[in-house]
């Protein structure tokens, strides 16, 4: 059951909560028996049992929620298939070797831009390489001899290129007619409703944000960091909240790092580009869009385990920076500063469980009407009258509290929230959370 389900349990009085999937998916929320799972790889490892180690291993790696990882054990050989959005690794192993591979597009024609793409990657992959197989199908490929496939090397091997795998289908096909599609593994529609509601959202706020930085009163070249607070707030929760694929996930990802590359351009010329990116994202046609919006398992994350005290020191080294625009009337602006914050760190890190869920909360307050839309009950937030349910709230931080007791002691002080309005309440609710104990019982 996800956190959504269990925060809200459907009853007579309560409608039920929609299956929709938000954020980036991490492998660092594993449970107790996934990590005696590594344990156990790594001791056979040790031992030279290889082949009981790789068992463990896949062990390790299966989400039952995602049901990501399938094997069959033949005795001396070792069949596996493993799930990343929208492509299948598949693998054999058996005393001596271990092989992955996954094919990524088929190749029509053998065009020298694209070839020379991959043989450019493959400088900068650690451990896979791109291939041709012999009916010219690109295919990422990862093998070593087993004795020398740790169970650290075969997870960062598969990692590098199931991720590599996933993101360069959309991204090759998008960009080159000489390619077409493989079949993929299942992939679940997205209902039609979630999809308008989500391509809506995305016009609507990208227009938004670039009306406040052309006609704002905030001068975008007296004002530069103010604009970038709104513009990466943007990238962010569009990120978080639509969970894009293909050309709009690289997009923001290249957003991104357009504003975080040292390269010497001044702020206001990273907005630019920024605007720039967003721009060619709402020119989109509706139907790219929607071709790039489903669901699928994944088993290998990208973003980075964080403690909470790495959490609570980027909140408290951004959150001051809203004081002016708040003094000064900037609403929209002073707002994009913790929506920054809760975006940057759920875009970049896999903070603990219980921070995680507070910073959904976050979201999930603070873009009320985005929610309402897909369907969710119980609105914590009314935009349109600025009104807070304050106990429907206060309630949503117990159950966090609650469904996260077995593995952490967690004392959040509602008496820091402010209600005065939404800006004010969106700060209160992030310094609540640096300022939260948080202890780790296991």
């Amino acid at each position: 059951m996800s956190f959504l389900k269990r925060l809200f349990k459907s009853t007579d009085s309560q409608p039920a909560v929609p299956e929709v999937r938000f954020g980036r998916y991490s492998d660092s929320y594993k449970e107790t028996e996934n990590y005696k799972a590594w344990d156990q790889s790594v001791e056979a490892f040790e031992e030279k049992q290889y082949l009981d180690s790789l068992r463990a291993f896949l062990r390790y790696l299966r989400d039952e929620h995602q049901d990501n990882v399938h094997w069959q054990d033949h005795g001396d050989r070792i069949e596996f298939e493993i799930c990343q959005g929208s492509k299948l690794i598949s693998g054999l192993a058996d005393a001596l070797h271990f092989k992955a591979e996954s094919k990524v597009a088929k190749a029509k024609d053998l065009d020298v831009a694209f070839m020379r793409r991959l043989v450019e990657q493959n400088f900068d992959n650690l451990y896979s390489r791109y291939a041709l197989d012999p009916d010219n199908n690109i295919t990422v490929v990862f093998d070593t001899f087993t004795l020398d496939g740790s169970p650290y090397k075969i997870y960062h091997a598969l990692k590098e290129m199931a991720t590599h795998a996933d993101k360069q289908d959309d991204l090759l096909l998008d960009e080159f007619d000489s390619l077409e599609p493989i079949s993929s593994p299942a992939l679940m529609p997205v209902p039609d409703a979630e999809k308008q509601t989500k391509y809506d959202y995305i016009c609507r706020e990208i227009d938004a944000a670039l009306r406040v930085m052309e006609d704002g009163r905030l001068d975008k070249n007296q004002y530069p960091g103010g604009v970038g607070y709104l513009l990466l707030c943007l990238v962010y929760k569009l990120d978080y909240l639509t969970q894009p694929q293909g050309f709009m996930m690289e997009t923001l990802e290249r957003a991104h790092r357009l504003y975080f590359t040292n390269d010497g351009k001044t702020t206001a010329q990273k907005n630019l580009a920024l605007a720039k990116e967003l721009q060619t994202l709402r020119q989109r046609s509706q139907t790219l869009f929607y071709k790039e919006m489903y669901r699928a398992s994944a088993t290998f994350g990208i973003t980075s385990p964080v403690n909470h005290r790495h959490i609570a020191g980027f909140i408290e080294s951004e959150l001051p920076n809203m004081d002016w625009y708040c003094e000064n009337g900037h609403t929209e602006v002073a707002l994009s500063v913790p929506g920054y914050i809760a975006g940057y760190c759920l875009f970049n890190y896999a903070p603990p469980r219980p921070v995680k869920d507070l910073l959904h909360l976050y979201f999930q307050i603070t873009e009320a009407g985005f929610f309402k839309h897909l369907g969710f009950p119980a609105a914590m937030f009314e935009p349109e009258t600025g009104v807070f349910h304050k106990k429907a709230i206060r309630q949503a931080i117990e159950g966090i509290v609650e469904k996260n007791r077995e593995r952490f002691h967690l004392q959040p002080d509602l008496s820091l929230l402010q209600w005065n309005d939404l800006p004010t309440f969106a700060r209160s609710l992030l310094a609540m959370l640096a300022r939260m104990e948080v202890e780790t019982r296991f």
